[in-house]
């Protein structure tokens, strides 16, 4: 049963995708805002029809939606709202949420070029072509206005923004002081770690983001406020908020050192990396498992445990 719990109303939501169904939130504001839009798809639109007609409303009282990120399984369903809505979110939703042809082919040059770096076989670089096909779930919406760190929304007077970057880099969460809670998209979830995942550089920069490293300063940044509660992108609600933050960083260090040990005993690829870390999935899911696998590089480079060669494909080793 759908029911409002401090001016909020948890709205789950079923996705076609392996992490399952998403969360969803309705704030009563100044404004009735849905923070994130699920995934576009019928059976998705329907759920959310039917558990806002518990709460004795329907999706056309919405008056605003705010993005946490600008992944499909958040957003997609923008595309079922009229334009009168207006749509919230870090700038850097933009690209995604209304993507040119311009930034597909961004994307898919950016991804050619490290997939060969990273020592990726051939008979994956067809994948690239078929990049924008898995963002079908994906919108075509244009943001109303931007947020961005230390800012109140429209219409949420209570809430103030804390730019997230990593999952991705649009990624912000929403913080109500008065008591403690915070909706936090998928920075930290009860049940799974979320992926850090490889995005082209934002418009303007050269440097690809390293999302491991924003991940855990965006958890870490978490613990400067007084959070009580979060409300999550997916799953249960987190009450023990440093001790997650704790569990999560060290099982991350603890990855990423066994992937030092191996690289005392050779120089390896990302790609052979890859393989050795998840030898069950890669094939299946070659981008979020090159993801992660980097993610651990990244970590491990700013620790200074290892260097890298200047080949192509780059080979990696610890320091000597």
């Amino acid at each position: 049963m759908t029911e409002w719990k401090n001016g909020i109303a948890k709205i789950i939501l079923p996705t076609p995708f392996a992490v399952g169904d998403v969360n969803a939130y309705l704030i009563k504001g100044e404004r009735l805002t849905l923070v994130d839009a699920g995934v576009k798809t019928e059976e998705c639109w329907n759920s959310l029809t039917e558990q806002m007609a518990e709460l004795h409303l329907s999706p056309s009282d919405i008056e605003q939606v705010v993005l946490t990120h600008h992944h499909p399984d958040h957003v997609g369903m923008l595309d079922f709202f009229p334009n009168s809505v207006e749509v919230y979110g870090h700038p850097l939703n933009e690209r995604w949420i209304q993507p040119t042809e311009e930034f597909f082919q961004i994307q898919e040059e950016f991804f050619k070029v490290n997939f060969q770096e990273f020592g990726l076989p051939a008979e994956y670089f067809p994948l690239l072509s078929k990049l924008r096909k898995t963002l079908k779930y994906l919108c075509n919406r244009s943001l109303t206005g931007h947020l961005v760190e230390g800012m109140k929304p429209t219409g949420l007077s209570e809430w103030q923004i804390i730019e997230t970057p990593g999952h991705a880099q649009s990624q912000i969460a929403l913080f109500r002081e008065k008591d403690g809670i915070l909706i936090g998209g998928d920075l930290i979830l009860a049940h799974i770690s979320p992926n850090p995942l490889l995005e082209p550089p934002a418009p303007g920069e050269k440097e690809r983001p390293k999302p491991q490293l924003q991940h855990n300063n965006s958890m870490r940044k978490l613990l400067l406020y007084p959070i009580k509660c979060v409300y999550t992108g997916h799953g249960e609600e987190v009450y023990q908020l440093e001790e997650l933050i704790e569990k999560r960083l060290l099982r991350q260090h603890e990855r990423a050192m066994t992937v030092n040990n191996w690289l005392k005993q050779e120089r390896l690829t990302v790609f052979e990396i890859c393989q050795r870390l998840f030898p069950s999935v890669y094939q299946r899911e070659p981008m979020l498992t090159i993801s992660e696998t980097v993610a651990q590089l990244d970590y491990l480079a700013s620790i200074g445990e290892i260097s890298s060669s200047k080949s192509n494909p780059v080979l990696y080793q610890t320091k000597l």
